[in-house]
């Protein structure tokens, strides 16, 4: 603000007149933001001076030269200047007793200026000359940001409000406006009340001590009504679309992310598959060297085969005896090459039921997108168990080796072709081994790829559900807008019916009251007719009296 004091100095100064002091005291304050000049009189080379301080006036948000005096060329050079101006939000020139000068600037400020949202004009005179107010209308019809304005006490008559109604019909800003102690009048009431059903953001309109007739005033009341909640219904919609949209992306997000861990674990599966490869063909090179040392033994046992043919003879019992126990070692052979395809069996039906389970995973997937990452852990899970019975498998497959070797060693004389059949079985063992986990392995990879496909489908299945989203918000905003309009079509056919109603209940009532009158008379005729039989009545029991008496007469 003091920097705002010594340019106005400094203008004043370069224009040769005195600047005001209260103007300066008012400039060099702490206004937190607010410029204050109210009541103040301001000369022209001040109010030339604030014009063209006015376009840089950062630190300013709200001015106030309410009851300043200014004349009509102070008025123009002031709102020239903020006409560039984007920093005030509130202007107040009440009582200034603007005219058509100050008319036609404010048409001019209100559509060059997009930063006030506030205007008063209270006590002013902008209604008595009809073509300045319409070039303040003009300006006010081209304005989409501002959203208070006061026009109290401005002499408005009913063919400016007639403007002021034309105006408000192309303006899409304001939400409040007050007209009061003016002379609208009964034509001026309907205008603006016709402007209202296309203007659809006032919020508030106030017309007291303006002689407008009270349904108007009702019916405004009740557009303002309808305004106020098409707004809150507007904004409750959008709020929702922005939550929908929130949860879209947070819902998109969490798919990429599960989709991305998911990436990584079938990364590392494929690692330890390689990494298991990797080590079950060194477990088989190993294999290959201790069956290679055991060729260089079988040849030595050669040897000693030859040099012990002398002795063959004696040994017949000891053949015998190793014969059963190579047996055993077949039937065991047998069975333990049964419990390995047994397993090789299981683990298949494990690959099958497992297949089975990620299909009815991926396919619950669009429901249940939260689950994913409990079925991956599970997957997991079950993985690591499999290279557990891997592992236990390959233990188990060196323990028997070992065990083999054992009995190869305390079997020095066993035959070369049994040894051979061994070689051959251990050889289809392997052989089986790798096909089946060559098989898994593609087992494995063709259900990755149909994941893979069916998240794409997911995916255009969410696209094209967005797409239906958007198109069903459109929808329901064409059909609130045909609700609207049958809304208004209910409510004048409602009027007639009741003013028909009203004309039909007239009717009965006359009818009933007719029917009433009628029904009085027959009771008033019929109330003479009983009290003529009552006097009749009188008459016979007198006439009776004197017959009863002549009789006792005559019987004395």
């Amino acid at each position: 603000m003091e920097q705002l004091g010594r340019e106005y100095a400094r203008l004043c100064a370069a224009s040769g007149a005195a600047p005001q002091e209260a103007v300066l005291r008012r400039l060099r304050g702490p206004g937190g933001g607010r410029l204050d000049l109210a009541a103040q009189s301001l000369s022209l080379p001040t109010c030339s001076a604030l014009g063209r301080l006015l376009p840089g006036a950062a630190p300013l948000a709200a001015l106030g030269l309410g009851d300043c005096g200014l004349s009509e060329e102070g008025v123009r050079l002031l709102l020239n200047g903020l006409c560039t101006n984007t920093t005030v939000k509130s202007l107040d020139l009440k009582g200034n007793n603007l005219r058509t000068t100050g008319a036609e600037a404010l048409g001019k400020l209100l559509r060059q200026n997009k930063s006030i949202r506030s205007l008063t004009l209270e006590w002013n005179s902008l209604g008595m000359w009809e073509e300045g107010f319409s070039f303040f209308c003009q300006g006010l019809r081209a304005n989409n940001f501002l959203q208070h304005l006061d026009l109290r006490n401005n002499q408005i008559n009913h063919q400016g409000a007639g403007e002021l109604a034309m105006a408000l019909t192309q303006n899409t800003s304001l939400q409040e406006l007050d007209l009061r102690w003016n002379n609208i009048g009964l034509l001026g009431g309907r205008a603006l009340l016709n402007c209202l059903h296309s203007n659809k953001t006032l919020k508030r309109l106030e017309l007291a001590g303006n002689n407008v007739p009270g349904d108007i005033l009702k019916a405004v009341e009740q557009a303002l009504d309808h305004n106020q909640d098409r707004e809150a219904i507007l904004s409750e919609a959008q709020n929702q679309v922005n939550i929908l949209s929130k949860e879209v992306l947070s819902l998109k997000d969490e798919k990429n992310k599960q989709f991305m861990d998911f990436v990584d674990t079938v990364d590392k599966q494929k690692e330890e598959r390689a990494r298991s490869e990797k080590m079950s063909a060194a477990r088989v090179s190993q294999l290959q060297e201790a069956l290679d040392e055991q060729y260089s033994i079988m040849n030595s046992l050669k040897t000693k085969l030859q040099m012990t043919e002398a002795a063959l003879a004696l040994s017949e019992q000891k053949v015998h005896t190793l014969g059963e126990l190579l047996s055993a070692m077949k039937q065991e052979q047998n069975s333990v090459a049964e419990s390995h395809f047994r397993e090789l069996q299981q683990q298949k039906q494990e690959g099958a039921d497992r297949e089975s389970k990620l299909l009815h995973d991926l396919s619950a997937a669009s429901e249940k997108n939260l689950l994913l990452r409990n079925q991956v852990d599970e997957l997991e899970r079950k993985c690591k168990v499999q290279q557990d019975q891997l592992f236990q498998v390959k233990q188990d497959l060196t323990n028997t080796t070992a065990e083999l070797k054992l009995r190869a060693v305390e079997a020095e004389e066993r035959l070369e072709m049994e040894k051979r059949r061994f070689k051959q079985s251990l050889e289809d063992m392997e052989s089986l081994r790798v096909k089946e986990v060559d098989r898994v392995a593609q087992q494995i990879e063709a259900s990755e790829r149909s994941m893979h496909d069916r998240i794409q489908r997911l995916e255009a299945i969410r696209i094209s559900l967005d797409e239906e989203l958007s198109q069903v918000k459109a929808a329901a905003l064409a059909e609130r807008g045909r609700a609207e309009e049958e809304l208004i079509k209910v409510r004048s056919q409602a009027r007639l019916e009741e003013q028909q109603r009203l004309e039909h209940l007239e009717e009965k009532l006359r009818l009933m009251t007719e029917s009433r009158d009628e029904a009085q008379n027959c009771c008033l005729k019929q109330k003479e007719m009983v009290a003529e039989a009552q006097a009749k009545a009188k008459q016979l029991s007198l006439y009776a009296d004197g017959l009863k008496r002549r009789l006792e007469e005559l019987q004395q």
